[in-house]
């Protein structure tokens, strides 16, 4: 194929010691070979349906995902004998007989899930071209820029190119192939599924697909459409033919009844509407509406590019010790592409894998994991200007809050509303498996804080009326009965539960899981009724209830600091059996929190010592928890650490695509350290607005615009030199605040929504 893979990276290797090329800022991933696999591909997508583009030669595969293809269905599965075992579970954990208490909520508390329910593939849209020798020329990328992935290559003196994007506004996948001379394009397009599908119609320029997922879920329709210019195309077996075309569209749109509407019906309206448009009209308004999102929130460091080199050699050299900081600017730009390819309005949140998942059952079914999975997700939402995609798993709290308080009942016998562990696309909230993750009933409790966020940032009090509060207060009904009196302390404790999904060492030397007190409990509860009297206050509502819950926390037991110095991860001390865990749950209170902050020196130095010992003993070593280290040093103020986690998660925990590697692939690591990035330049999570909190000695000059903080205020920072430059605020809903840069403060006294102000690097007003 020309140049290969191995001898660039070593040309690579040995030219970025001599010298780099300067470039605008890094937007494009891409490889000078095809995809050799699906870890190398390059995702697209529009919120609801995506592809990974492998870009071969001779083979192109499309892997197609529609977000609501599930297996599963709605059903409740509580364990019958939950309710009145758990206060002899207690009493056995009071009294410190931890194996036979895990024991007993084995038997009683776990649920008995009968069927099974994961995130499916769509199907392979293949694409077989005839054989090609000398070809050269070879590039595949995606230009998070613009939403469009591309393929170009050469044989002999013809030029091949494709350009593959999934447009939210014409609701289709769209590929188109062009090449440099006039009928040169000839290929058999198929589709194909793990079990084949059900009824699949070929027609001599289309193929209709409907299928019901087996045993149990979805029925999805998809549709493909071929329009060839010059040439021809027809049907041949279980393929569509195309010879000697000049160029060829494909169209390629999909639904399923998940939300009760036919798919048939939708996919034909939606193939409809795009075949009515040129390539140049659908790639056009692509691309206008991807670019509101994109070119919102805008990151870029001054500093040398090696963006005219292979993604995947850029990494390589990473490992390699060769910094390369403009691949932490793109992996940042990569971060908000994500979300915007896998979560828009209307539809369901990111799972596990964002939209792109392999197969019919991948890793941990690409589920909504509840206890730090989904919620990392989103944790780049608000802060980099995206904040109205934060509603899929808003409206997605709004649907498990219904089952949850039918669990909480059935379950526990309390009042209000409880998840657990994790949920699918059929919004469960039992538990069930293993005590040492399952027995956590703190998931809807930590996932409400997503509303109060939203509302900090959009200042929208409707949202928090008529949305938002109702689901935080019954989370926090089910939490203020949930606590109960500690016999030896007389403060109130959470319990049967566990910090996740670690285990404790017993006097007896037994390994177990479940205690009455774990840390994490009390910093999401203490979050959740701190802000749902905020949010009382804000509504002047429920004034007896916001009693009920000040009562409450004036009991509940405190973060305690361990004769070592480090933050007790339990309420009581026990020998840790994996003093390396990959969870830091009990820093929750650090973030995403701010129940730790530089007010509470003690808290902060015994918070820097938990991690330091986490990572002496081999913690973060998976994606998504490194990418909450990051989180946790800016929060400590310390960019430099920040920085080196941040590096170190591109060194050990990032695919050749730049997905997140847990491993496999999971895809909160991207989100949480887009989020991380984002923490070390601005935060607003005490009563100031932070600037540069944590800028590593690495970045020093650059850029964020189009930043958010709490308020509703939109800033654009520059600094230069390691020191503020200048800074440009905008109010959006005439809030007043505090500005901060190092020991230098500014209140912010833009009473009048829309005003901006622009201020220099002492935080003095100034001119744009």
């Amino acid at each position: 194929m020309g140049i290969t893979k191995s001898f660039l990276t070593i040309i690579f290797c040995v030219t970025a010691l001599l010298g780099f090329s300067q470039t605008a800022a890094d937007t494009k991933i891409w490889f000078n070979h095809p995809a050799l696999n699906w870890n190398e591909a390059l995702p697209v997508g529009n919120g609801r349906i995506g592809a990974m583009i492998f870009g071969g030669i001779e083979r192109e595969r499309l892997q197609l995902n529609e977000q609501s293809i599930w297996s599963g269905n709605r059903n409740d599965f509580v364990n019958p004998a939950a309710a009145k075992s758990l206060a002899k579970i207690r009493a056995l954990l009071f009294s410190g007989h931890y194996k036979e208490a895990e024991r007993l909520a084995q038997q009683t508390m776990m649920g008995d899930k009968k069927i099974h329910s994961s995130y499916q593939m769509l199907g392979d849209l293949v694409l077989e071209f005839p054989k090609q020798n000398d070809v050269h020329s070879y590039r595949r990328d995606l230009d998070l820029g613009t939403a469009v992935a591309s393929v170009s290559y050469g044989v002999k003196d013809i030029y091949y190119r494709r350009e593959v994007f999934s447009s939210a506004p014409d609701e289709a996948i769209v590929c188109r192939l062009t090449a440099s001379k006039p009928a040169s394009i000839s290929f058999d397009l198929s589709i194909a599924r793990p079990g084949n599908f059900q009824n699949v119609l070929y027609t001599d320029s289309e193929i209709e697909i409907y299928h019901k997922v087996q045993p149990e879920g979805v029925t999805f329709a998809a549709k493909i459409k071929l329009v060839v210019e010059g040439g021809a195309v027809e049907k041949v077996g279980t393929v569509l033919r195309v010879n000697d075309a000049n160029s060829v569209t494909v169209v390629i749109t999909a639904a399923t009844n998940y939300f009760g509407v036919d798919p048939n019906i939708v996919t034909r309206n939606q193939q409809s509407v795009a075949q009515s448009k040129t390539f140049d009209e659908l790639k056009a308004r692509h691309v206008s509406d991807y670019q509101t999102y994109f070119n919102a929130c805008r990151f870029s460091l001054d500093v040398p590019s090696r963006s005219s080199y292979p993604t995947d050699a850029r990494l390589l050299a990473l490992k390699d010790g060769l910094s390369d900081e403009k691949l932490f600017e793109l992996y940042f730009n990569f971060g908000r592409y994500l979300l915007i390819s896998s979560s828009r309005a209307g539809g369901l949140p990111a799972n596990l894998q964002g939209l792109w998942a392999d197969g019919l059952n991948p890793p941990w079914d690409a589920d909504y994991h509840i206890n730090i999975n989904i919620q990392m997700n989103y944790w780049p939402a608000e802060v980099t200007n995206l904040s109205s995609l934060h509603e899929p798993f808003l409206n997605y709290l709004t649907a498990l809050n219904t089952d949850g308080k039918k669990t909480a009942k059935s379950m526990y016998g309390l009042p209000g509303s409880v998840a657990h562990f994790t949920s699918d696309a059929w919004h469960f909230t039992e538990t069930y498996g293993h005590p040492q993750w399952a027995m956590w009933p703190m998931g809807l409790a930590w996932s409400v804080r997503h509303f109060w966020e939203h509302y900090q940032y959009a200042g929208d009090e409707k949202f928090l009326r008529e949305k938002a509060y109702p689901v935080m207060k019954d989370a926090a009904t089910f939490c203020a009965s949930w606590l109960v009196k500690d016999p030896e302390s007389k403060k109130l404790v959470s319990g049967p539960s566990i910090s996740p999904e670690n285990t404790i060492k017993t006097k007896q030397g037994e390994v177990a899981t479940m205690v009455m007190g774990p840390t994490m409990d009390h910093m999401i509860i203490r979050d959740l009724f701190s802000n749902v009297i905020a949010a009382s206050l804000v509504l002047k509502a429920d004034e007896n209830f916001r009693k009920q819950l000040q009562g409450k926390l004036a009991l509940l037991t405190p973060t305690a600091i361990g004769d070592d110095g480090r933050i007790m991860e339990w309420s009581k001390i026990f020998e840790e059996p994996e003093p390396g865990h990959r969870h830091i749950s009990h820093l929750y209170g650090l973030h995403p929190a701010n129940q730790i902050t530089s007010k509470d020196t003690a808290l902060m130095k015994a918070a820097r010592a938990t991690i330091d010992y986490r990572l002496a003993h081999g913690g973060g070593h998976t994606g998504w928890s490194k990418a909450w280290i990051i989180n946790f040093f800016a929060r400590l103020l310390d960019g430099n650490a920040a920085h080196q986690n941040l590096t170190s998660l591109l060194e050990k925990s990032t695919l050749p695509n730049l997905f997140d590697n847990h491993p496999p692939f999971q895809i909160d690591g991207n989100f949480g350290a887009t989020a991380g990035i984002a923490e070390m330049l601005l935060q607003s999570h005490g009563d100031e607005i932070v600037l540069l909190p944590a800028l590593p000695t690495a970045w020093p000059t650059g850029s964020i615009n189009g930043v958010c903080a709490r308020g509703g205020f939109e800033l654009n920072v520059s600094w230069k030199d390691g020191k503020l430059d200048f800074v440009e605020v905008l109010t959006k809903l005439g809030k007043r605040a505090t500005l901060r840069y190092g020991s230098t403060t500014y209140l912010l006294d833009a009473t009048t929504p829309g005003q901006q102000l622009y201020l220099d690097g002492m935080l003095k007003p100034s001119h744009k």
